[in-house]
């Protein structure tokens, strides 16, 4: 068994995106364990907390200067560079092929397939509640910590405005956003607890117990 946090290091995540995935996998356990449904929350959970591996190769490593240290930017370039050379340039498939090279289970990768704002109207007309939590976790979560859906909605419309690969229609903007909605309704008819329950200072103890996660 190895811990998540070794896990991370031997992948050479940077520092933000392990407390990212930390962060959605928290979100996704605190969510399976309000449900009034069985649902997989082993599969949910290992799924958030591997969602992202390859993200490094989309990094625009002068975006958030504050996240490269204390290695600095040409230490993460060079990152960024072998992981490239290694999965190519794409992060989507980086991240299903760095899934078998730690033998995951398949259903990581069926999850996985919901996650991402492009994947929302997906999310929300597709059946799998695991999926859809994994999709809805991964929304609430920003760069600093855990927004509403209203907060990452403007948050990523000004970190992404003007980036030609991140351009969309206005109308597939609205839709995307229609679905994310549409989708956190869906989960919270089935829970116990308010999307506005899921916070910074609350998810905390779900973040210390992930960091001791083995797989």
């Amino acid at each position: 068994m190895t811990k998540v946090l070794d896990i991370y290091k031997e992948y050479k995540l940077m520092p933000s995106l392990m407390e990212h995935h930390l962060r959605v996998a928290a979100v996704a356990q605190m969510i399976c364990e309000s449900l009034s449904t069985p649902v997989d929350k082993d599969g949910v959970v290992l799924t958030s907390l591997f969602h992202d591996m390859g993200n490094i190769i989309k990094f625009d490593l002068n975006y958030f200067p504050e996240f490269l240290q204390p290695e600095g930017l040409e230490y993460w370039q060079k990152v960024k560079d072998e992981y490239v050379e290694k999965y190519g340039n794409s992060e989507h498939i980086a991240t299903e092929k760095i899934f078998k090279e730690l033998n995951l289970p398949e259903v990581v990768s069926k999850y996985f397939e919901y996650i991402g704002f492009l994947q929302l109207e997906r999310a929300s007309a597709r059946e799998s509640i695991e999926g859809k939590i994994c999709a809805y976790a991964d929304q609430r979560v920003g760069p600093y910590g855990i927004l509403s859906i209203k907060e990452r909605l403007i948050d990523g419309s000004k970190r992404y405005q003007g980036r030609e690969d991140k351009k969309m229609s206005f109308e597939q903007f609205e839709n995307l956003s229609k679905s994310l909605y549409e989708t956190e309704k869906q989960i919270f008819s089935l829970s116990f607890m308010a999307p506005d329950a899921i916070n910074d200072e609350i998810i905390q103890k779900y973040v210390l117990d992930l960091k001791n996660f083995e797989i």
